[in-house]
This record gives C-alpha cells, sequence and structure tokens, in this order.
C-alpha cells in the first residue's frame, strides 16, 4: 500500500537516508527539519499516508506535536523513531494514539512493518470518516419536523406515542417515517438506530 510518509526529524543526514529507504521501498516522501514545518505545510488528511516522527525535536517536541495534530482532528497515524527512548514517554505517546514506538537504528523491516500497519489503520479511519461526513450530508436534507421524527424513532417510541407527542395524527408519523428512511437510505429501524449513535444523536 504506497502512501505519503512525512519524516520529521532534525537530523539533515537521517532524513536523507531514512527518505532513500522509503523511497526505494515505493513510497513518497516528504521531510521536515521542525514539527512546525510539518504544521505550515498542507498536511492533506486524505491521502494515504503517516508521520515518522523523532522525539527530541528543536521547537514543538514529538509528543507535543503528536498532541496539536489530534487538537487538529488529523486522521494521519504517527510512528515514533528516535534514538531517545524511555518508558514515560513511550507509555505517553502510546496513549495518545501513536502506532507505534521504534528506536533508532531501526531494521528495514521493522520500518516497514509498523509503517504498512500505519497506512491501513489510516486508510480504517479514512473510510470511516467519509462514512459520517456522508451520514451528516443525509442528516442535513432533513427537514426540521423529520429531524423530530428521526430522534423520537431512534429512541424507541412508536408511531401512536409520536404522534401524540407531536400533535398531529399517526398517519402523518408514517407518512414522515417513511420520508426519513428513504432521505436516510436505510431499510430498516436497526440501521437508523446504528447511524444516530455514529452521529452521536443518542448520548
Amino acid at each position: 500500500m504506497a502512501g505519503r510518509i512525512h519524516v520529521v526529524d532534525d537530523d539533515e543526514s537521517f532524513r536523507s537516508a531514512i527518505a532513500r529507504r522509503l523511497k526505494h521501498a515505493g513510497y513518497d516522501v516528504a521531510t521536515y527539519p521542525s514539527a512546525q514545518q510539518l504544521l505550515d505545510g498542507p498536511l492533506d488528511d486524505n491521502e494515504p499516508g503517516c508521520i515518522l516522527l523523532d522525539v527530541q525535536i528543536p521547537g514543538l517536541s514529538g509528543p507535543e506535536l503528536q498532541a496539536r495534530l489530534n487538537e487538529l482532528g488529523s486522521t494521519l497515524p504517527v510512528v515514533f523513531l528516535t534514538g531517545h527512548a524511555d518508558t514515560p514517554t513511550t507509555v505517553r505517546t502510546m496513549k495518545a494514539g501513536a502506532e507505534d514506538f521504534l528506536t533508532k537504528p531501526v531494521e528495514s523491516e521493522q520500518l516497514l512493518d509498523a509503517i504498512e500497519r500505519a497506512l491501513a489503520r489510516h486508510s480504517i479511519a479514512r473510510t470511516a470518516r467519509n462514512r459520517l461526513d456522508e451520514m451528516r450530508g443525509l442528516m442535513a436534507a432533513l427537514t426540521p419536523r423529520e429531524k423530530q421524527v428521526f430522534g423520537l424513532i431512534v429512541r424507541g417510541r412508536l408511531n401512536k406515542q409520536i404522534a401524540h407527542e407531536l400533535g398531529t395524527t399517526e398517519r402523518t408519523i408514517k407518512a414522515h417515517r417513511q420520508q426519513v428512511m428513504e432521505k436516510m437510505k436505510v431499510q430498516s429501524l436497526a440501521e437508523l438506530v446504528t447511524m444516530a449513535e455514529r452521529l452521536s444523536l443518542l448520548s
């Protein structure tokens, strides 16, 4: 699975060597001497990729950059590659969602395995996000009344109860319910409930 690997490391000779190694393995590579340069560049979350990140870099450290990317909602997985591995840092970065924590010098096979896992995870995250965007788009097409009906259906209310709550007839609610199912592109109540959960409407 090819993709773009963003290498953030302040050691120029290391950046060149790792870029050569990754290009040889078929990846597109972008290198940055600092975390800020990565943040300043356009990071495309929609293309397959991951970030290969050192821990100790001038300015924003690797873990600080990871925290910033999490705040920005980036789905690009982070693989740490460092000469300075200590247990607290490893634990902290893995808890914050790092894909892997490798120590320099790293074997090519170990590095490429970690990158492949990161790219596979990114693919899953992108698919899930695109599906969520699609569901939000479908939801936006509902009328205010259809949104009310949607909210009550997925909470298990019967047509009769919804009609009573909204001050209308059961027949009208049936028509709204049909519209909601069609517009949300679902065949069953179970699918509609799953969608509502994904859209955080049931919390």
